[in-house]
């Protein structure tokens, strides 16, 4: 996606969490976008257009913790993936949980990588470095909304 600044959808409860994250993205001098929500249920209100929020445009990559209220990381993923619209999301996970059943699950749910905090350093400059890397080596799908209305049978086969 050269040349197409990809939004970010950080999905964290923790204030201080944010903060930092959002302090390491301005360090490291990264201009894409960036969306914060306190728990799943609000990123798919966002990521819908829901409840006042406006529809957050495409591209975009989500960043999730696991342990949040209302709505956990694995919940999200798993609504994600049951969205005919939004079951295409690039997610990543960021959390403190480092136990294996919760790993083995966000990996189910074809997350793209699964970062544990306590080992990203408390400045997350490296969450940041890789992300920035990926946005710009890799090709994200078509806008799934528009590329669904035009071409239905295509979008079927793909996920099917």
């Amino acid at each position: 996606m050269p040349n197409e600044l990809i939004h970010i959808l950080l999905v964290e409860d923790d204030e201080i969490d944010t903060e930092a994250l959002v302090r390491a993205f301005r360090h490291q001098h990264i201009i894409n976008p960036l969306h914060c929500v306190q728990n799943g249920l609000e990123a798919l209100q966002v990521l819908r257009g829901e409840k006042g929020y406006s529809c957050l445009p495409y591209p975009y990559i989500i960043l999730t913790d696991i342990n949040m209220p209302q709505m956990n990381g694995h919940e999200l993923l798993r609504a994600l993936r049951a969205d005919s619209l939004l079951k295409l999301s690039v997610v990543f996970v960021l959390t403190s949980s480092q136990l294996d059943e919760d790993i083995m699950e966000a990996y189910g749910l074809q997350v793209a990588g699964y970062f544990v905090k306590d080992t990203m350093g408390s400045d997350f400059g490296e969450v940041i470095q890789l992300l920035n890397l990926y946005q710009n080596s890799i090709q994200l799908p078509a806008d799934s909304y528009a590329y669904q209305s035009s071409h239905p049978q295509a979008v079927f086969d793909l996920l099917f």
